[in-house]
C-alpha cells in the first residue's frame, strides 16, 4: 500500500463505536476507562505484516477516538487493523494490560485470520504462570477488517407472525443440511443451505415458522477441545459479537458472510418463516484469570467483566465458562445493545434466544426484572418489537429465574420439559410406581400454559416456550432409547451432560429390534410430541426430531462437528414426520387454546371454557389430582382458539388401554398418537364412549355446538 502523505490520525469523534468508513476516511472510536493510552496497528492485504502504529489522539469520556483521513492512501475498506492498550498488569487490581497483545475491536464487523492457541495470546505465560512474559501475539492475533458494504433488501419485511400462531425449530446451521442429500456439495452446512428451494419447502411443508438458530456469532474453540482434536461445535463461546462464524459459510467461494446470511433472511422471509438467533452475551471465550488477552481482558479487564468480591484477581462465574460479562457497565450494556440492534436493523433478525440469560439481569443485589438491561430493551424503538425468549437461569446464586423474567420476555420452560417427560416417560418406565412429580395435576398445569409460573405476572400463556428436547440433552428417539449418557467422546470420561434427566429409557437400552419395544418408544415420542405441539404455549421443535434422529445417546454432544450429530437425512423416519406435519397442521388450524388464561367457569349460559374429566366421565374433583398412580384424564376445551367447536383432549399414560366416556354430544377423533400418522382408526365415538390405547393420546372436535 502506497501512503501519499505522511501518516497521521486526526482527531475524528467518540462515536460510532468500532471502524467506520464515512467515503472520506475511517472513525477508530474504543472503550477503555482504565487504559493509559491505545494504539491502533495497521496491516498489510493479508494481515500478516504491521506497516503502522499510531496513538489514538483523543479520549471523550473513554472512548478513544481518532480518524484516518482518506489522503492517507490507507483509509479504505479492506483495511485491517487491531489494538494495543497501554495501562498497568495489576492482577489484584483487576487490571490486565498487557501491550504486547494486539486486541480485537469488540465492534469488529469482519475478523481476519485463523486462530491458533499459542503461549502467544497468554499473559502470564501458561507455562509458569507466576511468570509475566509480553510475548508480541500480533502474528497469531484475530484481527479485524474494515467494511462499508451495502445490500439489496428489495421488499424484505418481517413475517411478524403473532406469538400464539408461532412454531419454533431449533436448528444448527451445519447439523442441519450437512449431510442433505438434495443440496448441492457446496451449499451443504452453509447459511445457503437454509435459503434453497428445497430446504424451504420442507420448512412449509413441516408447518414451522420460525428457525431458531444455535449461534452464528463468532466463536472459538477452546484450548482443551483443540488439543483433544475436537471444537467447540454448538458456538457457545463467542469473540465476536458483530460478526458471523466463518465455519458456517460451507465451501461456496466468491460470496461473504454477511451477504450469505443476508440472502438467507431474505429467503427465508419470503416464505413467511422468521429468525432467531442465540446470542451469547453471559461470558466471552477469553475464559477465566487463566485465560489468553484477545480483546476485553486487554482492553479493560475490570468494566467488561464481573470480578470476584474482594479478590479482583478472579472473575465471577455465573456462566460456567470461566467469567461473566458486567452487563451492568453502562459502556457494556452499549455494547450488547448495539449488537442486537446490528442483528435487527442491517441483518433483519426477528428476535434472540438468549443463553443463560439470568445473568442480564443480575444486579448488586441478585436478579431483578428490574435490571438495566432489561429496562433498555423495553425502551428500546427497534428491540422491544423483536421476539425475546430468555434461557431463565446461569449458574450463580439465586440464577434459577423461570417465571420471574419481564413482561414481554418469552422463557424457555423447563418445568413443562420435564413434567411432560415425567408424566410420559418415567411413568411407562415405572408404571406400578409412584413416580414424584408426575401426576395429573402438574400436567395439566403444564399442559395449560404454566398459569403458576406466568398468571400473576400478567404474562400471557404464549410467553411460555414449551419443549421436550433442546439442543441440550438427549434427542427425542435417545430420550426414549437410552438410559444413561453415553459422552465418552467428549473427553470427560462420561462425566459431562449431568443437567439432562437420565432414567427415563423403557426397559432395553440403545438400539433394539424387538417389535414391543420399538412400539412403545414409536408412541412415547408421538404422545411427547402431541402434547408439546398442541399444549397452550409457544412450542419449540428441535431439528431432527420430526422423523427420529439420534445422537447415540450422546446427551451433550457440543464438540462434536461430525456424523454423530448431522442429521442423517437417509435414516428419517417417514411415519413419524408425516405425524409431526399433521399435528402442527391441527395446531394452525384449530389453536386448540387461546392465548389467553382459562378461569375454569361457566359463563352465562352454563358452558366452561375448560373442565377437566376423570375417565369415567365425571368431574375430576380436588381429591383426584393427589391419586399418584391414575394417569388418565380428559381436557374439555369450551373455548378454543380458533375452532369455532369445542375440543376434547384423551389422555392416558397408563400401561392399559382406557376407555373414556365422552360428554354428550357428537365427537369426532382428530388425532391418534397411538398410530403411526396420528389417524384415529376409531373416527366417529360408539355409544358415547371412545378408548384410549396405552401411553397415547387423542384429540377429539365436537361435531355440533354442546350448548
Amino acid at each position: 500500500m502506497e501512503r501519499l502523505t505522511p501518516l497521521t490520525l486526526q482527531p475524528g469523534q467518540p462515536w460510532p463505536m468500532g471502524a467506520h468508513f464515512d467515503g472520506q476516511g475511517i472513525n477508530f472510536a474504543v472503550f477503555s476507562s482504565h487504559a493509559q493510552a491505545m494504539e491502533l496497528c495497521l496491516f498489510d492485504a493479508d494481515g500478516s505484516t504491521e506497516i503502522a502504529r499510531l496513538p489514538l489522539p483523543c479520549r471523550t469520556v473513554d472512548v478513544w477516538h481518532g480518524y484516518l483521513p482518506k489522503a492517507s492512501g490507507l483509509a479504505q475498506p479492506g483495511l485491517i487493523y487491531g489494538l494495543r492498550a497501554h495501562g498497568p498488569w495489576r492482577p489484584d487490581k483487576g487490571q490486565r494490560f498487557d501491550a504486547s497483545k494486539l486486541l480485537l475491536d469488540p465492534y469488529a464487523r469482519d475478523i481476519v485470520g485463523s486462530f491458533i492457541w499459542s503461549d502467544e495470546h497468554f499473559t502470564p505465560d501458561p507455562q509458569h504462570p507466576h511468570h509475566v512474559a509480553t510475548h508480541d501475539n500480533a502474528r497469531l492475533a484475530l484481527k479485524a477488517r474494515v467494511i462499508d458494504d451495502h445490500f439489496d433488501w428489495g421488499d424484505d419485511h418481517p413475517p411478524g407472525t403473532p406469538l400464539a400462531q408461532s412454531v419454533l425449530y431449533e436448528c444448527h446451521v451445519k447439523g442441519f443440511s450437512q449431510q442433505h442429500p438434495q443440496l448441492p456439495p457446496q451449499l451443504r452446512g452453509s447459511f445457503g443451505a437454509l435459503a434453497h428451494p428445497v430446504v424451504l419447502k420442507y420448512f412449509k411443508q413441516l408447518g414451522i415458522t420460525a428457525l431458531n438458530l444455535l449461534p452464528v456469532h463468532y466463536a472459538l474453540s477452546e484450548e482443551r477441545l483443540v488439543n483433544l482434536g475436537l471444537s467447540n461445535y454448538w458456538g457457545y463461546n463467542t469473540l465476536g459479537f458483530f460478526c458471523l462464524d466463518p465455519r458456517l459459510t460451507g465451501s461456496a467461494q466468491g460470496q461473504a458472510a454477511r451477504d450469505q446470511f443476508r440472502h438467507m433472511v431474505r429467503a427465508l422471509h419470503a416464505s413467511g418463516i422468521e429468525v432467531i438467533l442465540d446470542v451469547v452475551y453471559n461470558h466471552t471465550a477469553e475464559r477465566d484469570d487463566t485465560g489468553p488477552t484477545l480483546s476485553f481482558r486487554g482492553l479493560d479487564n475490570a468494566s467488561y467483566y464481573l470480578l470476584a468480591t474482594g479478590d479482583p484477581s478472579r472473575y465471577e462465574n455465573h456462566s460456567g465458562c470461566g467469567n461473566t460479562v458486567n452487563v451492568k457497565h453502562p459502556k457494556v450494556l452499549q455494547l450488547v445493545m448495539d449488537s442486537l440492534r446490528y442483528w435487527v436493523q442491517d441483518m433483519h433478525v426477528d428476535g434472540f434466544r438468549f443463553d443463560l440469560a439470568s445473568v442480564l439481569g443480575r444486579t448488586e443485589f441478585g436478579f431483578s426484572a428490574k435490571a438495566a438491561f432489561f429496562a433498555a430493551v423495553a425502551q428500546d424503538p427497534v428491540l422491544c418489537r423483536v421476539k425475546l425468549i430468555a434461557e431463565p437461569w446461569d449458574l450463580g446464586p439465586g440464577g434459577y429465574q423461570v417465571g420471574g423474567f419481564p413482561r414481554g420476555w418469552m422463557e424457555w420452560n423447563d418445568r413443562f420439559r420435564d413434567g411432560m417427560r415425567c408424566f410420559w416417560v418415567q411413568s411407562a418406565a415405572s408404571p406400578d410406581t409412584e413416580v414424584a412429580h408426575c401426576g395429573r395435576g402438574d400436567f395439566a398445569m403444564r399442559l395449560c400454559g404454566s398459569s403458576d409460573l406466568y398468571q400473576a405476572s400478567q404474562r400471557a400463556p404464549a410467553k411460555s416456550l414449551n419443549y421436550v428436547v433442546s439442543h441440550d440433552g438427549f434427542t427425542l428417539a435417545d430420550l426414549v432409547s437410552f438410559n444413561q449418557r453415553h459422552n465418552l467422546a467428549n473427553g470427560e470420561d462420561n462425566r459431562d451432560g449431568t443437567g439432562d434427566n437420565l432414567s427415563f429409557n423403557c426397559g432395553v437400552e440403545g438400539p433394539s429390534t424387538d417389535p414391543a419395544v420399538l412400539a412403545l418408544r414409536g408412541k412415547l415420542q408421538r404422545a411427547l410430541l402431541a402434547t408439546m405441539l398442541l399444549a397452550q404455549g409457544t412450542p419449540m421443535l428441535s431439528a431432527g426430531d420430526e422423523f427420529g434422529h439420534s445422537q447415540g445417546g450422546n446427551n451433550n454432544p457440543y464438540c462434536q462437528d461430525n456424523p454423530s450429530t448431522w442429521i442423517d437425512w437417509s435414516a428419517a423416519d417417514a411415519d413419524l414426520l408425516a405425524f409431526t406435519q399433521h399435528v402442527i397442521a391441527l395446531r394452525h388450524q384449530l389453536l386448540p387454546f387461546h392465548n389467553q388464561w382459562y378461569s375454569g367457569l361457566p359463563d352465562s349460559t352454563g358452558t366452561f371454557d375448560l373442565s377437566w374429566w376423570n375417565a369415567d366421565g365425571s368431574v375430576l374433583q380436588a381429591e383426584d389430582w393427589h391419586q399418584p398412580l391414575t394417569r388418565s384424564l380428559a381436557c374439555l376445551v369450551g373455548r378454543p382458539g380458533r375452532s369455532t367447536l369445542p375440543l376434547l383432549l384423551l389422555v392416558n399414560a397408563g400401561a392399559s388401554a382406557q376407555a373414556f366416556v365422552l360428554p354428550r354430544g357428537q365427537w369426532q377423533a382428530l388425532l391418534d398418537t397411538s398410530q403411526p400418522h396420528g389417524d384415529s382408526p376409531q373416527q366417529d365415538a360408539v355409544a358415547g364412549i371412545m378408548t384410549v390405547v396405552s401411553h397415547s393420546l387423542l384429540l377429539l372436535q365436537a361435531q355440533i355446538l354442546l350448548y
